[in-house]
């Protein structure tokens, strides 16, 4: 009897990590060790502190005059106000210290260590979870895009607006992606009876979520961990990337209505039309709407709202990790009154959802058990360096475009938003400071690199999208090449524009 071939297939999230962990340690040992001279402000000094690679600490007054001096750039406001919250290497002063290679211990001990250094944003990790694990067992979300679908029959293009503002949004402050698996059984059957293709609906639901992660305003797992990673507040540049996040969406629905627009006028020029008769046979008949509860109404509302509250925390009193934890943690209390599914079955639920994304919590510490180790054997600022001498004197916008193609090759391997901040962002962020970018400029970089390359990546959800509809890789490279084109173009004009503002 023959064996079946194994099927090769792209390695997750988290053991590229670990390759790339091992590989961190590996250079430990081949690349020289360096440090720069770190600069600092003490919250309770009311002074900056220089470090030198020898460890010793001068002081030296919070002014525009010694960042002038020491030749950082930046704004010295977001040093006192804590916004630069992490230490800045002064240009111009690395040097070699003796090596310090990571061995197998260390290796072991980093991602550990990681998850110590990151726990703040693990825990609100896992307390968002819970709250979506009980909004999705409610069948909340579920139904109220059924309902959605009832109230457009007939004007089905009406249908394909909602949804793709409505999971923008979702992708956007909370990143709603896995959990749209689940709407394409209610959904396609719902475009195949209005004339249109599986693929209009793909493109709703997918390019929802994936336009909305690319724009992200509140998204902790995006911008929250690369906005910690760059050592800025979550708030800096929110606006800038709203504004982009409402172009990017009106563009994204033009590019889809008119696709629906072509089909629903002729079938034929459907990308998928040799699947109509299996599609029509198989989705072409929709199932029982749920029905949309009250209470499922007033727990998705105290959840809008608590997304609300945290809008008004991060500008207003500039929140971090463990308010933002606190508020969803007040949500995951009131929710526990109105889901009404009971004491025992509302902790399994919160505790299951909170499980759901334990991989992405472990992702976030093992991506900074990589930074450790770099940190640690001291070759961080050797790359810095490297890189730092490499893009000397180069335009900033030539910079900061050829940033965002960093992150979309990087993007390719790695599809996590929280790993690719946590590994990346440390290393690029200060390379801004070099060439007089803002480092918010270079969170926005990451977003609109990864969201891109997050439109085809094998690595990512797409794959899994398209199993659900039974259509094929080929068909959605079709599809979705021009548009991917477009919104390249316009995020490289956004970052452009950043720079300016």
């Amino acid at each position: 009897m023959e064996k079946k071939k194994k099927k090769l297939s792209f390695p997750s999230a988290l053991t590229v990590l670990f390759i790339v962990l091992i590989f961190a340690a590996i250079l430990t040992a081949v690349v020289p060790a360096g440090l720069y001279s770190k600069l600092a402000y003490n919250a309770q000094t009311e002074m900056f502190e220089v470090t030198n690679p020898e460890g010793e600490i001068t002081e030296m007054d919070p002014t525009q005059e010694t960042l002038d001096e020491l030749g950082v750039t930046g704004n010295l406001d977001k040093f006192l106000d804590g916004t630069i919250s992490k230490p800045v290497a002064i240009p111009g002063t690395y040097e070699t210290v003796e090596q310090n290679p990571q061995g197998v211990f260390e290796i072991l001990l980093a991602p550990i260590s990681g998850v110590y250094d990151s726990i703040d944003i693990i825990l609100f990790i896992f307390v968002l979870g819970g709250c979506i694990g009980v909004l999705n067992y409610m069948g909340a979300f579920n139904s109220a895009i059924a309902v959605l679908s009832k109230i457009t029959k007939g004007k089905e293009y009406i249908l394909i607006v909602l949804i793709t503002i409505i999971i923008a949004a979702g992708g956007t402050t909370f990143g709603l992606a896995e959990e749209t698996i689940a709407l394409y059984p209610i959904l396609v059957p719902v475009f195949l009876a209005a004339g249109y293709d599986v693929i209009v609906c793909i493109a709703a639901i997918y390019m929802g979520s994936s336009i909305g992660t690319m724009f992200p305003t509140i998204n902790p797992f995006s911008v929250g961990n690369a906005s910690n990673a760059a050592g800025i507040s979550l708030a800096d540049g929110m606006g800038f990337r709203f504004a982009a996040l409402i172009i990017g969406v009106i563009i994204t629905l033009v590019y889809i209505l008119r696709y629906a627009k072509k089909v629903k006028a002729d079938p034929t020029k459907s990308i998928c039309y040799d699947q109509y008769e299996y599609h029509m046979k198989k989705f072409g008949h929709q199932g029982e709407v749920p029905e949309f509860t009250g209470r499922m109404k007033l727990s998705l509302a105290v959840f809008g709202i608590t997304f609300g509250v945290l809008v008004w925390g991060l500008v207003a009193k500039q929140w971090w990790f463990d308010s933002m934890t606190a508020l969803f943690l007040a949500c995951a209390i009131i929710l526990a009154f109105t889901s009404g599914i009971g004491e025992k079955n509302f902790m399994d639920q919160f505790i299951g959802g909170a499980a759901d994304l334990m991989s992405v919590a472990l992702v976030v510490g093992v991506a900074r058990g990589i930074n450790i180790i770099l940190e640690n054997g001291m070759v961080s600022d050797t790359i810095l360096a490297f890189f730092s001498g490499a893009i000397s004197g180069i335009n900033p916008v030539l910079f900061i475009i050829l940033m965002m193609l960093v992150f979309i090759v990087l993007g390719f391997f790695i599809s996590s938003s929280s790993g690719l901040a946590v590994l990346s962002v440390p290393i690029m962020a200060p390379l801004a400071d070099t060439v007089g970018v803002s480092r918010a400029a270079i969170v926005s970089a990451y977003a609109y690199g990864l969201g891109l390359i997050s439109f085809i990546t094998p690595a990512g959800l797409i794959l899994a999208s398209l199993a659900m509809v039974d259509v094929t890789y080929d068909k959605w490279l079709k599809f979705i090449m021009p548009l991917m084109g477009i919104m390249a173009g316009f995020s490289a004009v956004m970052l452009v524009i950043q720079l300016f503002l």
